[in-house]
């Protein structure tokens, strides 16, 4: 069962931020033409990717595509990139660029029919062998009830562990807006966790 460990969790580890650094450093390098650290840097962020994309477009089908999209946007801009955020946040933004850009070119075409919402795809997108997978399907199903900027705020500071900051920088939003959105994220999240163990402690009573 999910508790609430998973809403305590700290921002940022020192082991994430020992990550960013590595891959910040393999973006650097393959700015300059390094091929291996073009793979590591891809292969690091990749799940990243697919699961930020998977919460802003809301089409399963489409994730992959988007990631690819993504991907193929950061290679050819790296020459920009001078390393002054983290490669990870550099990255989310140019995923949410992609997926904006989507809807707009979907918004000049005709829709042929509903989609599964942004759960469906992020969890499509997760191994089934890991541990905590039911506890992470079950925090996917709570977080289904908040509206979408607080969302987005829990899954990048939370989830993906990156800090208020650089949430702020992909969301392009303040970032004392960030921790509002994220305090009042978890707030909503401990309510509807409570209130979905009352009928398991009241059949045990």
């Amino acid at each position: 069962m999910i508790t609430s460990a998973l809403l305590d969790a700290p921002t940022k580890t020192d082991k994430t931020a020992s990550t960013d650094e590595s891959i910040t450093a393999w973006a650097l390098a393959a700015r300059g033409g390094d091929a291996e650290a073009v793979e590591r840097f891809v292969r690091a962020l990749h799940r990243d990717v697919q699961r930020y994309v998977a919460h802003l477009c809301g089409d399963p089908q489409a994730v992959d595509d988007l990631a690819q999209d993504t991907f193929l946007r950061a290679l050819s801009s790296l020459h920009r990139f001078e390393g002054r955020s983290s490669a990870r946040a550099w990255l989310l933004s140019i995923a949410r660029r992609a997926v904006v850009d989507s809807y707009r070119y979907a918004a000049a075409r005709p829709r042929l029919s509903d989609v599964p919402d942004w759960q469906v795809a992020v969890e499509l997108s997760q191994p089934l062998d890991l541990p905590g997978f039911d506890d992470g399907v079950a925090l996917l199903d709570l977080l289904a009830a908040l509206p979408d900027e607080r969302r987005e705020a829990f899954i990048l500071t939370q989830l993906v562990g990156l800090p208020y900051a650089e949430a702020a920088e992909v969301s392009d939003c303040p970032i004392g807006t960030v921790r509002s959105r994220v305090a009042r994220a978890r707030a909503t999240l401990m309510d509807l966790l409570r209130e979905a163990d009352e009928p398991a402690a009241l059949a045990a009573a």
